[in-house]
């Protein structure tokens, strides 16, 4: 639950000063997004790293894929380049574009996490659904710009 709530309350607070005050580049949506984004995915990065997070994390990847620690390790290094990506201009687009594919492709696991009752159960599984569309939609804003 923390990550949708770090993408809501950076997104809406950088929205919000650029609508106040400026400076123009936060009185856009993609822009603030983008930010959100950033600092939801640093988040989430660092749990592919550290205990006990890297433990369930680990737990949740599917069986057909071999080495669940490196998967952990790779995903947690994409979504940290990811987040990075988000924050340098010209990249944001493709970073937004990037993280909406790995979004999708990690999603097995924590439908399986969910239906097994392993790994990080933050939620259940329809409500994981929703936050997953919003992270979705997050970075469509970005990618669309």
């Amino acid at each position: 639950m923390v990550p949708i709530v770090v993408l809501a309350a950076v997104t809406g607070l950088t929205r919000l000063i650029g609508w106040l005050a400026g400076p123009d580049w936060l009185d856009s949506w993609p822009h603030t997004t983008a930010l959100g984004l950033a600092a939801m995915f640093a988040l989430t990065a660092g749990a592919h790293f550290v205990q006990p997070k890297r433990g369930e994390l680990i737990a949740m990847v599917p069986p057909a894929f071999p080495n669940a620690a490196a998967m952990v390790t790779l995903t947690g290094a994409l979504e940290a380049a990811g987040a990075l990506g988000l924050l340098i201009p010209p990249f944001p687009r493709v970073a937004a574009i990037c993280l909406f594919l790995l979004l999708l492709i990690m999603f097995p696991a924590n439908v399986r996490a969910a239906k097994e009752h392993i790994g990080v159960q933050t939620m259940p599984l329809a409500l994981r659904s929703v936050v997953q569309v919003v992270f979705l939609g997050a970075c469509a804003v970005v990618a669309v710009g």
